[in-house]
């Protein structure tokens, strides 16, 4: 006969606590998001108070709701122009951040060669600053070479500001491929290149994937160097433009279209989010082994 469990109060308790810390967690995260889409929705266009005041229930989703704010953001707002110039830099930051990151991992984790310690070093120092402590000096770099208000050349920024962090996420998951593949090419003939675009690079797809989906959101979140670097409105970035647009001093001043262009950058990149999810697990945990 089977033993009927007895009840046990204290452990009740803990499962209830651990369970109205989670609905309170989840309250908290879901109440923006849902305030985002019922503003983006809403067909008063106001300040957020008024927004939510004259048109909202209990829950932040309006009473009727219009697809407005989209059409205006396209018609009124310059935001497929926005768009168009954060995915060129995007598109540009995401392959140059592949080439280089995973070509410098590479090098550092799979080659011997003199200054190999002290390099590592020097990047490791570098990744204590964060990239905008340079400011005045990338200016006055930018200002020499003409290169101001051009969108094209703004990726370089990111590309070579990204490498202190990147590059030890790329290196530590090479460490952990086995070194007797290389061993095996390079007895067949194959030079350190092909080892590298044949063995290394198609074995590490899950840290590939996870730096270049983090290198293509990351212009699209960066107002400090697009607003610094970018100066004729027809380079703006979505980041200048929907600050413009939340900015109650600006003459562009929109909350309603503010949120809808907010919720149609969000869409996107949290299905991609959901897809590859398994691989940006797996290059975090791969990626942070630090090696020799």
């Amino acid at each position: 006969m089977q033993r009927k469990k007895s009840f046990n109060l204290g452990r009740f308790m803990a499962w209830l606590g651990v369970h109205i810390n989670l609905v309170i967690m989840a309250i908290i995260v879901l109440y923006p998001v849902l305030w985002l889409i019922g503003s983006a929705l809403n067909p008063i266009r106001g300040t957020p108070g008024a927004v939510m005041a004259d048109n909202f229930g209990p829950i932040p989703i309006p009473r009727t709701l219009t697809l407005a704010n989209f059409q205006r953001l396209f018609y009124e707002h310059d935001f497929g122009l926005w768009y168009r110039n954060s995915l060129i830099i995007a598109v540009i930051n995401t392959v140059g951040t592949v080439i280089v990151h995973t070509f410098m991992g590479f090098v550092f984790a799979r080659l011997q060669f003199r200054g190999r310690k002290s390099g590592l070093l020097a990047i490791m120092v570098l990744n204590m600053f964060p990239s905008f402590l340079a400011m005045v000096a990338i200016y006055s770099i930018f200002l020499t070479f003409g290169w101001l208000n051009n969108i094209y050349v703004l990726p370089l920024i990111y590309i070579g500001g990204g490498i202190p962090g990147t590059m030890w996420l790329m290196r530590g998951y090479m460490l952990n491929i086995p070194k007797s593949l290389d061993e095996a090419a390079y007895m067949d003939g194959a030079s350190k290149m092909q080892v590298f675009t044949k063995v290394i690079f198609p074995l590490s797809k899950p840290i590939i994937i996870f730096v270049g989906f983090n290198a293509f959101m990351g212009p699209w979140m960066d107002f400090i160097f697009p607003r610094l670097l970018l100066r004729s409105s027809e380079n703006f970035t979505i980041a200048i433009g929907l600050f413009n647009l939340s900015n109650p001093g600006d003459a562009a001043w929109d909350i309603t279209a503010f949120t809808a262009g907010a919720l149609i950058i969000a869409v996107p990149f949290s299905i991609v989010f959901f897809v590859f999810q398994r691989y940006f697990a797996l290059g975090i945990a791969a990626g942070a082994n630090k090696g020799e």
